[in-house]
């Protein structure tokens, strides 16, 4: 996973293309665009000697009594046949959609999406490399640039986030490089805020100043508020969630800032649920603090994963999942996945991915490449390319093969990024 804070950082490294390689001469690029323009006169010629050739012809095909025909036949129609005309079109479109639904559920891409990418771009003129001749380096080139700039990495809320204090603020200190952008700090910011407050803080002077705090942008502010929030509760959960991501150092202070926002969401989590029923307001707060006692949680999993701990994490993770199913939006099952996998628990894995791998959740690269990782191992022992060649693939080969490209169409990085071609920040 890519380490942005809610982010895949990848996009913009791809998308700059490499510099000219020196000594190739600028005279090849001058004939690429000749032949090019040349080919697009070609095309205008063909399509001038088509309409000359219609017109010469008008006579034997008798164009202007079959146009006097149509005419007629337009103009005899009855208000009954526009009606049959758009019932029947309704009806088209209809099983075109119950059609393209049952494909996207069945193979989490849209049809007409995937033939006009893999069939109609082609011939429409999708690729712009093979004007040039194949073996040229300017060919080579051109070939590399287009491939690097035909799609960028989707924007996607990274599960595995990491801890501002404990892990970014490291990378700072030893590169001197800033890893978050500001566009990472809004859409942090826009989660913290839909997660850690309501419309009811101004009940609560703690939660007042936490709702300040998340809204600010300059860390040490953030931290300041946090100290004012706890003068005023000692039991303010958000604030030590604050401190624990920005102020601890280590994985092990985030860890105990954790387990004292836990001790306090706990206690928290348990008076709204008796205040529930009073108001609509109460309700709201129930959801708040709800969602500060997962995040506290999911978080405390993650640090037992970072510390080693793994089989500790995936146990939280679980307990998690069971007590809290409706809050998919935290994706802790990718957090789980990524646990598991690093276990080598594979049974385990198609358990879980065969749980969330549906279309009401929306696709995601951990859940793509491993879903990828799980079809190749099945086929990958018994595999012989010389077996392949002579019988051709499996049903079981196929779908493997089908997997790799759909995780590879949604984020084409990060093969890129495991192999170490392409800079993660």
């Amino acid at each position: 996973m890519a380490d942005g804070d809610g982010l895949s950082e990848a996009a913009s490294a791809a998308a700059s293309p490499p510099a000219p390689a020196p000594g190739l001469s600028p005279s090849l690029g001058w004939r690429e665009r000749l032949r090019a323009g040349l080919a697009g006169t070609g095309a205008s010629l063909w399509f001038v000697a088509g309409l000359g050739l219609l017109y010469a012809l008008r006579v034997p095909l008798r164009l202007c009594e079959n146009l006097a025909a149509v005419t007629v036949f337009l103009n005899s129609l009855t208000p009954k046949f526009y009606v049959a005309l758009t019932g029947t079109s309704s009806l088209i479109s209809g099983l075109i959609f119950i059609f393209e639904w049952w494909y996207f559920h069945k193979h989490g891409t849209s049809f007409i999406e995937q033939v006009s990418m893999s069939h109609l771009r082609p011939l429409m003129g999708g690729t712009e490399s093979s004007i040039s001749e194949s073996g040229s380096p300017s060919s080579n080139r051109e070939s590399e640039n287009s491939r690097q700039n035909l799609s960028e990495c989707k924007v996607w809320r990274n599960p595995l986030n990491l801890f501002r204090g404990a892990e970014y603020r490291r990378y700072t200190w030893v590169t001197g490089k800033e890893p978050l952008t500001y566009y990472d700090m809004n859409l942090s910011a826009q989660d913290h805020q839909t997660f850690f407050t309501c419309d009811t803080d101004f009940l609560r002077p703690s939660d007042t100043v936490m709702q300040k705090a998340w809204r600010e942008r300059n860390p040490p502010a953030r931290i300041k508020a946090a100290y004012q929030a706890l003068e005023l509760n000692n039991d303010c959960a958000t604030a030590y969630v604050l401190l624990a991501e920005e102020e601890a150092t280590t994985i092990v202070d985030a860890e105990r800032l954790f387990k004292q926002a836990l001790k306090a969401g706990e206690t928290i989590y348990r008076r709204s649920q008796q205040c529930q029923h009073q108001s609509p307001q109460h309700e709201a707060q129930l959801r708040r603090d709800t969602n500060v006692l997962v995040y506290i949680k999911r978080r405390l999993a993650m640090c037992a994963r970072k510390l080693g701990r793994i089989r500790e994490a995936v146990k939280i993770m679980r307990d998690l999942m069971k007590e809290f199913p409706p809050l998919t939006m935290l994706n802790i099952h990718e957090n789980l996945l990524e646990s598991l996998l690093e276990l080598q628990a594979y049974a385990d894995v198609q358990a879980v991915l065969a749980k969330y791998d549906d279309i009401s959740l929306p696709k995601s690269a951990a859940i793509c490449y491993t879903a990828a990782l799980l079809k190749t191992r099945t086929v990958s022992d018994k595999f012989s390319p010389e077996t392949a060649s002579r019988r051709g693939l499996s049903t079981a080969e196929i779908s493997a093969v089908e997997a790799i490209h759909r995780a590879v169409e949604f984020n084409p990085h990060v093969p890129k990024g495991k192999a170490r071609d392409l800079s993660v920040i």
